[in-house]
């Protein structure tokens, strides 16, 4: 059984980083409930209690549209009656969370996540996920040891030997980043990188390693153009046209765009016709699979996994700890 799938946090392929639902707000003043009247503030009260995004309150919403305002005001006036069956029914829900979290230790990120996650679930999913428990654990376990900083060896052997990069060899922070180009996340992590040239500049050295989805028919090609393009000293032109253009990147449109970025199109034709490329990009490959990499964008910075590669913010808080050498937190 995968996680992944079960919770929304795909493990494989192109993925837009999970986000964290903004908490419910404080109880509404008696103003906000009068106007949403008996049936709306019935659903209200108990989509607080269950959490906004959660099937229950989904299902609240829809069975109070349905009942008479009698009926809903009757509710109001027992509500401790139907808060207790929520709690009831969301006794699996806690069970998972205890046990999903002793299993991979109470103080990992991983035991936040299920711990967010698990209050947008249903009853029914969270006692399916308690069925299949060994499975599920053991695949957070692995979710976990890929959060692990990368060990020294590993941390040298990303950051060396592109020609992808930007920054002195030697700089204290070391920012590596595989990407797709066909992968919108990867578009939005574009921008970023942008953003921690411009801040930090000759401070960090920021690698570019290719890993081309298989669920993306023209990401392969498409790295080995942009690499193709770096040899005429053009990759993070090439790099940023072609995030501009994701929905262009069949062989015509690379011809394209090797042109409109000055690039010798006949060199840059022979190299593509020759998969002059493709052993860098496998090798980039192999890379990213030794480091855990199964989605993109994924991001590391001084060998820490970044969460959110798309966030310039959490990425340069990372980047101004490790300047500082604080151990990341």
């Amino acid at each position: 059984m995968r996680l992944a799938a079960i919770i929304g946090i795909g493990l494989l392929g192109c993925k837009k980083p999970a986000t964290v639902s903004a908490a419910p707000t404080a109880a509404s003043s008696a103003a906000d409930v009068s106007a949403l009247g008996p049936c709306g503030a019935y659903a209200e009260r108990l989509c607080d209690k269950a959490g906004t995004d959660t099937p229950t309150c989904q299902s609240v919403k829809t069975a109070t549209e349905l009942m008479p305002p009698e009926a809903c005001a009757a509710g109001m006036k027992n509500l401790d009656f139907s808060v207790k069956k929520l709690a009831a029914a969301g006794q699996s829900c806690d069970e998972l969370v205890q046990k999903l979290c002793e299993a991979v230790g109470p103080e990992t990120q991983s035991c936040k996540l299920v711990s967010g996650e698990t209050k947008k679930f249903g009853a029914e999913k969270c006692k399916m996920m308690l069925q299949h428990l060994p499975e599920v654990a053991a695949e957070l376990k692995s979710m976990e040891d890929a959060n692990k900083p990368l060990t020294a060896e590993l941390q040298a052997a990303i950051a060396a030997g592109s020609p992808s990069s930007f920054g002195p060899a030697g700089a204290k922070v070391q920012v590596v980043e595989f990407s797709d180009f066909q992968c919108p996340f990867c578009s939005q992590a574009a921008d970023v990188v942008h953003q921690i040239r411009q801040k930090y500049g000759d401070k960090v050295r920021f690698t570019f390693r290719q890993f081309p989805l298989p669920m993306h028919p023209n990401a392969r090609e498409a790295a080995e153009a942009a690499l193709a393009a770096g040899t005429q000293g053009k990759f993070w032109e090439f790099h940023d046209r072609l995030f501009k253009n994701q929905k262009n990147l069949d062989r015509a449109a690379l011809e394209e765009h090797a042109k409109q970025t000055g690039l010798n199109v006949a060199a840059f034709k022979k190299s593509l016709d020759e998969h002059k490329f493709g052993p860098v990009v496998e090798a980039d490959l192999k890379l990213g699979e030794k480091v855990q990499v199964n989605g993109t964008p994924s991001m590391f910075v001084n060998g820490t996994r970044v969460a959110n590669p798309t966030n310039f913010e959490a990425i340069s808080a990372l980047i101004d700890a490790a300047l500082k050498g604080t151990p990341p937190g």
